[in-house]
């Protein structure tokens, strides 16, 4: 979620990040407090509303986000209807539905340095005892980086076996795609010991 970016600029790209982190934080409380169905589906409707104003292109960028909630929904679903509360699972899947989306709408519309900027800002006691930030900072700009090239790079592993093997690939890609994770972490550290590491960094 945290790697997505918007297709097209919004207002919202020129809002503080500590204030769309903030506000999003309280949402999420107040999501979780709520236990009425109507009122979840009046904050998924006004999720969906702040997701149509930048306009059709950034919505259909949004709803393609939260597609991978799917699997979530039809097991809660199906788990609600066979233990017969689905009054309780409306109320978990429009609160999942709604927290995500509105997570995915903050990072959407914010820039991965300005994200960087806010831990850096919460980290800041931690260097007055003398700790070093900068580590937990490139980590988050790396995993960030990362994941979707993993993905791709898992993708296209799913797709070898299935050109190979009329079977489900499953748990079989699990040893490649940790040989292919390990080898670009290695190419990374080398990439970081070649610009001086992280004191060269701080500087």
């Amino acid at each position: 979620m945290i790697s997505l970016t918007s297709p097209v600029r919004t207002r919202a790209h020129d809002w503080p990040a500590g204030l769309k982190l903030a506000a999003l934080c309280v949402a999420t409380v107040l999501l979780f407090k709520a236990q009425n169905l109507w009122v979840h589906g009046a904050a998924f409707a006004g999720m969906l509303a702040l997701y149509r104003l930048p306009g059709p292109v950034f919505f259909r960028a949004g709803l393609r986000a939260l597609k991978v909630l799917w699997p979530f929904v039809v097991m809660l679903a199906i788990y609600h209807l066979v233990t017969r509360t689905p009054y309780v699972g409306g109320v978990i899947v429009l609160r999942m539905l709604t927290a995500v989306g509105l997570a995915t709408l903050v990072t959407m519309t914010t820039q991965l340095s300005d994200l960087i900027a806010v831990v850096r800002w919460l980290a800041t006691p931690l260097r007055g005892v003398g700790l070093k930030t900068t580590y937990l900072e490139t980590a988050i700009a790396l995993v960030i980086r990362f994941t979707p090239v993993l993905l791709a790079k898992g993708t296209k592993l799913i797709d070898a076996w299935r050109a190979r093997s009329p079977r489900r690939p499953g748990w079989r890609i699990i040893l490649p795609f940790t040989v292919l994770a390990l080898d670009d972490a290695d190419h990374i550290a080398e990439a970081l010991r070649a610009r001086g590491g992280f004191d060269a960094m701080e500087t």
